[in-house]
């Protein structure tokens, strides 16, 4: 995707030195764009935890790059059990970090397996740096798919509607900056829009952190995709009154039998849109898949701190501003997820195509793991 013209992707290596890694800082969007240097372990760990970074493919890409990093500190260990120790640790280190996302662990153990196959230092540095690059490769090519899979649903209402404009709402971010390039949710719409097909996204905002209202709007305001941000409570209202064609949100962890754990809120829109008929639909790359789990009830639910619920930051006078927004007595509870169940999906677009949100449908896709 390009900002300004320029192309980027969310997470790369510093063209003039690959022991370190270069990354959007989300934090500062849509009022600063800032590209963070990241050159340890901790640090990876810290950008992933505090939510620099965040989204399901990015927090893998960057799992992945963490422990490339990890293997050029722990080349400074004597022994080789010391070098595969300090790995142990930044694996425990970078685990923790966000439970919900899948993909984090997921690149974490594929790094692990990758590099035990080296006999030096340098080749364990050689490999995971190989697979560091394939990760963040292959989530580019399957949300380039995703979206080529999801553009053929969009022409089918598009065709319907005679030239007018589809209308389709999505929940928190799960576009470009959500993943290395391109998106699972929004990469279907952008691959709309750049057929010229007449598309319009409702934005919900998404609280407590407004990743909706700040990433979600300020990246399809640089692709110039007409939206509408609108509160996270409208969607229902919206879907009554005829003015929602369909529904695409992302996937943090989707079980093996479909069911969807995805940004809190999401369980709700789909609950409006089985009401209102409209199909719902989950855009996930097959790293988010979790092939261990069956029911969405086994999935864990990360909860953050408080004051992303009690407070509030927003830009003025050209810097970043903290206000409290609720009794400092108060408790609050912060879930950062939710599951939606099966039932209330109309499919899965993946990177292999589209499959109704069950094991038979989902294991006709990706036979590999019927076992």
């Amino acid at each position: 995707m390009k900002v300004g013209g320029q192309h980027f992707r969310t997470i790369w290596l510093h063209p003039a030195n690959e022991r370190i890694v270069q990354l959007i800082d989300q934090r500062f969007l849509p009022h600063r764009f800032v590209i963070e240097e990241v050159s340890t372990v901790t640090q990876m760990a810290n950008a992933i935890r505090e939510m620099h970074v965040r989204g399901a493919g990015l927090i893998g890409a960057s799992a992945g790059y963490g422990m490339y990093l990890a293997t050029i500190e722990a080349a400074g260990s004597p022994a080789v059990a010391g070098f595969d120790q300090r790995l142990v640790d930044a694996a425990a280190e970078l685990r923790v970090t966000r439970p919900t996302a899948v993909n984090l662990t997921w690149a974490i153990e594929r790094q692990l397996t990758s590099i035990a196959k080296g006999e030096t230092a340098q080749d364990k540095i050689d490999l995971a740096l190989r697979t560091a690059r394939q990760i963040a490769a292959e989530d580019e090519e399957h949300c380039r798919m995703i979206g080529q899979h999801g553009l053929k649903l969009i022409e089918e209402v598009a065709r319907r509607k005679n030239g007018k404009p589809v209308n389709i709402l999505t929940h928190c971010n799960a576009g470009w900056l959500a993943f290395v390039d391109y998106g699972s949710a929004l990469a279907p719409v952008y691959a709309a829009h750049d057929r010229g097909l007449p598309v319009h996204v409702w934005v919900d905002e998404t609280r407590p952190r407004s990743q909706g209202s700040k990433l979600t709007a300020w990246e399809l305001g640089q692709h110039g995709v007409p939206h509408t941000i609108i509160a996270d409570s409208a969607g229902g209202h919206l879907m009554q009154r005829g003015a929602v064609d369909l529904v695409i949100v992302g996937s943090d962890r989707t079980t093996c039998t479909g069911d969807v754990a995805n940004k809190i809120g999401t369980y709700l829109k789909a609950l409006a849109a089985q009401d209102n008929k409209i199909p719902f639909y989950v855009a996930l790359p097959s790293s988010s898949f979790d092939w261990t789990i069956r029911d969405g009830s086994e999935i864990p639910i990360e909860e953050r701190g408080a004051e992303e619920i009690k407070r509030a930051d927003g830009w003025r006078d050209g810097q970043m501003l903290e206000v409290s927004v609720a009794p400092e007595s108060s408790p609050a509870a912060n879930y950062g997820f939710d599951v939606t169940p099966r039932r209330l999906v109309t499919g899965l677009i993946t990177e292999r195509g589209v499959c109704k949100a069950d094991e038979k449908s989902i294991l006709e896709l990706f036979s590999e793991h019927a076992s």
